[in-house]
């Protein structure tokens, strides 16, 4: 009887092995082809999750007890001690022959039960337009950062559709409901219905083919989805079209609102069964799910709230007993009556914004919650992005205090891990590399000692000048106030619509000067001294160019003020001197950002153009890109609503023929002297609209040497 046992102890261990090995071998191969075999991968069970690294002559162990933990500790012994940083802009690596030796076994354990990943808006302000070849090379990203929870939204329209087609809709009023891709965020939080749309037939296909293949992913790695559920959304016109008992959804922005079914309605629960079902065919169950009701000022009026709480909730727990449900807190989100009588256990809160608007229960907070969120189970989050906004921005020493912070606090019994919700990805890669490590990371710890590990890792060597830049940074542009609610980067004011009252892009952006631009330019500075040094290190060449054109665009607000000043002073020389200088400095700002795809608005709409089968349709997707990230909206949401430029992009291409275009405009009218500003007679929408229709191309790759164009570019600032 003993060997028996024995036999199947043996037999488990080796399928432990097997089926940890398996993703993470893959993982490896994809990293760097032929590396699988340099490493020793063990899966051992543990209460908690836990990675180590180890050393077996010539090979390197990593021990941990899953694959998102053993994909952790990869990543960890690439960073600091192979000096390989795996990053959103550099997803490769050639590993030499033989590893760095491990000097002594390193164990690294952490209490979070959930790292969470994605905002609605990341779907859309980032993914909308990724085929499985990106979404294979995020999810490796995801599992050697360490995330276990990921929001997964693919799919949803299709989902849609097809219960819509059950209630009795039209192909063509399922159409008018459901928006389109660079839209579908919106419409998913209930804030909009159509815009962007008609989808095509293979659309719909192929979002059911890329969701399966996600999915499939994930679930070898570990990685729990948290699919759409239902809410109680329905189109604007049900209560004609069903006969249901709705809300009045009122508008977004002038777009109609989705409608929200009442809780008490007798068809609730029907309609959400239909859902699930739905759901269940195409995708599977899930585990957990995501119902943000009434979000961004979505009616309340007339509803019982704690009855549609209930009717969500066993909606959700009649298709799988085990869910949970996820809701994000933004603004007046979770409203305290509809999740107080959810069981404890059956809810995840993501803190939306910890880093500068927490609800967890900081009296500190601008939205501060005094009983946080009444003993349910929460994430602390960081938001940091909004509108997937190009620039350097963070509260970095901050992020990492209000962490350990709410982890000491009262609340600190139901934190149960932490969340990046950016609205936009693939840019600023400090901050998200830094949140990431916060679980792993037992105790307080000094931003300026971490990031001398940060410039190690990243760029595969130590160096003392770009260790003092990156500080400089850090204690400047990364050292945004604890108190500032600003959204998201410091904007670039040649994406702004001209005026002489520029100041911030986005309408919503509660911009502060809160850091000396001399100091950007003078990080700058460090970096164009060391590019020979580095020159051909993928890591350091994105960030050169990226500290480069935020010190541009630190020149660009300098010289605006100029422009400004000559105007008020009636002095023509110096305004067209200055207008000048202003029109050079964007242009040039063009040319550095067309050193690397990722700055270059001809990546983006080449993966709009990519996912489209016919040439209208391949149109059709290119004006979804193009309007994104422009206008967002029709005239009336871009003018009226304040959602022109939300999503604007310092990127190649748009400068030179979008954002050009506006400041030159402008400029020269102002070289008139007129008495009054020259803005309000421009018709800055008309101007917008006309590249959104247009399908002129724009290249993808890089153009020019990173090193000697940042170095020309940079000598243009003095």
């Amino acid at each position: 009887m003993k060997r028996v046992y024995a036999f199947n102890f043996i037999l488990l261990c080796l399928f432990t092995a097997v089926s940890a090995a398996s993703p993470v071998k893959g993982l490896l191969e994809r990293v760097s082809p032929g590396s699988s075999g340099k490493f020793i991968i063990e899966q051992v069970a543990s209460a908690s999750d836990f990675f180590e690294l180890d050393q077996k002559g010539e090979k390197v162990v990593i021990r941990g007890n899953n694959p998102v933990s053993i994909a952790t500790g990869i990543n960890w012994y690439l960073k600091y001690h192979a000096g390989v940083h795996l990053s959103w802009n550099n997803m490769s690596a050639q590993l030499p022959a033989v590893l760095p030796a491990v000097p002594h076994k390193e164990r690294h354990e952490t209490a979070s039960t959930f790292r969470y990943d994605f905002n609605y808006c990341t779907f859309s302000y980032t993914m909308a337009f990724w085929d499985w070849k990106r979404w294979e090379k995020e999810i490796d990203w995801m599992a050697l950062h360490g995330i276990n929870l990921s929001l997964a939204l693919v799919g949803a329209d299709a989902v849609w559709r097809n219960v819509l087609f059950k209630l009795g809709y039209s192909k063509e009023e399922a159409n008018e409901f459901i928006a389109g891709p660079g839209f579908q965020a919106w419409w998913l939080m209930n804030n909009l219905e159509g815009w962007g749309g008609p989808n095509t037939d293979s659309w719909y296909e192929s979002r059911i083919a890329l969701q399966k293949k996600i999915l499939k992913r994930m679930h070898e790695y570990g990685i729990q989805p948290i699919l759409p559920g239902y809410s109680g959304m329905l189109p604007h016109n049900a209560r004609e079209k069903l006969g249901v008992n709705v809300t009045d959804p009122g508008t977004w922005n002038g777009y109609n609102r989705p409608a929200f079914l009442q809780p008490t309605d007798e068809r609730f629960q029907e309609i959400a069964e239909l859902y699930y079902k739905e759901m269940n065919r195409l995708f599977g169950k899930a585990d957990y799910y995501s119902m943000d009701p009434f979000h961004e000022g979505g009616k309340v009026a007339g509803v019982d709230l704690d009855a549609a709480g209930q009717a969500i909730w066993k909606a959700m727990k009649k298709n799988n007993p085990n869910a949970t449900w996820v809701i994000q807190a933004w603004g007046a989100n979770p409203r305290p009556q509809m999740i107080k009588n959810i069981p404890k256990g059956d809810l995840i809160v993501l803190d939306l914004y910890s880093e500068s608007r927490p609800q967890w229960g900081d009296p500190e907070s601008t939205w501060y919650r005094k009983n946080g969120f009444d003993g349910h189970q929460w994430l602390y989050c960081m938001l940091l992005n909004y509108g997937g906004n190009v620039g350097l921005h963070g509260k970095m020493q901050h992020v990492i205090d209000e962490y350990y912070k709410a982890a000491e606090s009262p609340f600190g019994n139901s934190l149960k891990g932490v969340g990046i919700t950016m609205e936009g990805t693939e840019n600023n890669p400090v901050m998200y590399e830094l949140l990431c490590e916060l679980p792993w990371r037992p105790a307080r710890f000094s931003k300026d000692e971490w990031l001398k590990g940060y410039v190690s890792a990243r760029y595969g060597k130590f160096s003392p000048r770009l260790w003092e830049a990156w500080v400089l940074l850090g204690n400047s542009i990364y050292n945004c106030p604890a108190r500032s609610t600003q959204q998201g980067t410091h904007e670039s004011v040649f994406c702004a619509r001209p005026s002489l009252k520029v100041y911030q892009v986005s309408s919503w952006s509660e911009m502060s000067d809160y850091y000396n631009p001399l100091e950007v330019i003078r990080a700058a500075s460090m970096f164009v001294e060391e590019a020979d040094r580095f020159k051909g290190n993928n890591n350091f060449e994105y960030d050169l160019i990226d500290v480069v054109r935020q010190a541009v665009a630190e020149k660009g607000r300098l010289i605006y003020k100029v422009v400004r000043a000559a105007y008020e002073a009636r002095d023509p020389k110096l305004l067209k001197q200055a207008s000048d200088r202003f029109l050079e400095l964007l242009l040039a700002q063009d040319r550095l950002l067309a050193t690397r795809p990722e700055f270059k608005v001809g990546s983006w709409i080449e993966q709009a153009r990519s996912l489209g089968h016919t040439g209208a349709e391949k149109d059709w997707l290119e004006w979804n890109a193009r309007v994104q990230i422009t206008t967002w909206g029709n005239r009336h949401a871009a003018n009226e609503g304040g959602l022109r430029d939300y999503a604007h992009r310092e990127w190649n291409g748009l400068l030179k023929d979008f954002y050009y275009l506006r400041w030159k405009t402008w400029l020269d009218r102002l070289s008139q002297l007129p008495d009054e500003d020259p803005a309000a007679s421009i018709d800055y929408y008309g101007l917008e609209e006309a590249w959104t229709l247009q399908h002129n191309t724009y290249p993808s790759a890089q153009e020019g040497d990173c090193v000697e164009t940042a170095k020309i570019i940079f000598g243009k600032l003095n």
